[in-house]
């Protein structure tokens, strides 16, 4: 299985790659590499002010290709799996009411 590197040196990245509307919750990483929808990927995630990286089981479940009309970066959303609650709760405390805010993602 494919493993990407994310490293989140701030909270405003880590609510932009976030994505709360996925059952177990998700990121997105940006990539210039091809990606197939469905396709098996490890993230090795290192979340703002966090020691240590957490390691997150998932699957492709959104593709920005590159050029997009949105002006998004080219990347990949990656659904976590059943198991990850975790560090999806994790990610959920860090940014706490940003989860409400009107601000564009990199997804929707």
């Amino acid at each position: 299985m494919q493993v990407l590197l994310l490293d989140f040196e701030d909270f405003d990245e880590l609510y932009r790659c976030y994505m709360p509307a996925l059952k177990h919750g998700g990121l997105f990483v940006k990539t210039n590499s091809r990606f197939d929808m469905g396709q098996p990927l490890s993230l090795r995630v290192t979340l703002p002010d966090a020691l240590e990286e957490d390691v997150i089981e998932g699957k492709v479940v959104w593709i920005t290709p590159q050029g997009a009309q949105n002006s998004n970066p080219p990347g990949v959303g990656v659904g976590f799996s059943e198991g990850n609650e975790t560090v999806n709760d994790k990610i959920i405390k860090l940014l706490g009411t940003a989860l409400n805010s009107e601000k564009p993602t990199y997804t929707m």
